[in-house]
């Protein structure tokens, strides 16, 4: 969570969900944390939904910020609620957009609505279910953004990364629609290669955005892919990646080419749970 402080007085124990836990920003007033078995998952002020302290977060938030003009509504569709940060910083850059967010875990989404009340001139909708059949049932080219961030506990699910997937994805798209993708990964890079190999075959307008030490490999940490039907706007992405507080590097082209090197796309048949993040790493 960044090094921040919380503050114990303003721990939150009793969220009425098992292994969930809301913790006070001891930086930021009416900003909390929510942490899910022990891994931080979301971070929301509820005063500026404009403020995105996770830097991953920031960088999904970029190519929000480059799909339409300016202020202009979009409709996004959001595979992992959270505290629906992303949703609710969409909700605040663009007013009047058509929003839907889906989560598995209904205990953990009506503690989110009690707890951390969004804007209810926001024109979002929650619902409980699989992300995989709930993508799946949405029409075809009915969304600008595709935003998929999700976990069960620290792990994508396996259902979650593969062709068949990303093809329900790409036909929510309208053409000139991004689907932006957090992806987990560690040493060697491996799932986040099968995954960037596994979005391009059936989106072949694709980049990639992290932290330069986790595109070494050093560390464990998050990448963002970001994948259109049509070309991105890649050098502002990148310029917005390297001007973050915690610059990113943009891989694309030829890199992206060479990055994804030797990778089968992923399918259903053998796609696996992203990996798990070494212990202590959060």
């Amino acid at each position: 969570m960044g090094g921040r402080r919380v503050r114990e007085r303003d721990r939150e124990e009793d969220t009425g969900v098992p292994g969930a836990e809301l913790l006070a920003d001891a930086d930021r007033a009416d900003s909390w944390f929510l942490v899910v078995e022990g891994t931080p998952q979301s971070h929301v002020d509820l005063s500026d939904p404009a403020y995105l302290d996770f830097s991953y977060v920031r960088r999904m938030a970029h190519a929000a910020d480059l799909v339409a003009p300016e202020g202009e509504p979009v409709e996004a569709l959001h595979l992992g609620a959270g505290a629906l940060t992303l949703a609710r910083y969409i909700a605040h850059t663009r007013p009047g957009s058509d929003q839907r967010a889906v989560d598995i875990d209904a205990p953990l989404v009506e503690m989110v609505r009690r707890r951390l009340p969004w804007d209810r001139r926001a024109r979002l909708r929650v619902g409980i279910g699989d992300a995989r059949e709930w993508i799946a049932a949405r029409r075809d080219a009915s969304a600008d953004l595709v935003l998929s961030d999700v976990f069960s506990g620290a792990r994508t699910p396996a259902k979650l990364t593969s062709v068949e997937f990303y093809a329900e994805a790409a036909r929510v798209l309208r053409p000139g629609g991004f689907l932006v993708v957090n992806v987990g990964d560690g040493h060697g890079l491996a799932h986040a290669r099968g995954q960037a190999a596994t979005a391009r075959e059936v989106l072949p307008h694709a980049v990639l955005t992290a932290d330069p030490g986790v595109l070494r490999g050093r560390r464990f940490g998050n990448l963002v892919l970001v994948a259109g039907h049509r070309p991105l706007p890649a050098d502002e992405l990148g310029r917005r990646a390297h001007r973050d507080p915690e610059m990113a590097r943009l891989v694309e082209g030829r890199d992206l080419d060479r990055f994804t090197s030797g990778r089968a796309p992923v399918r259903d048949a053998d796609a696996v749970d992203s990996p798990a993040p070494p212990e202590g790493v959060f």
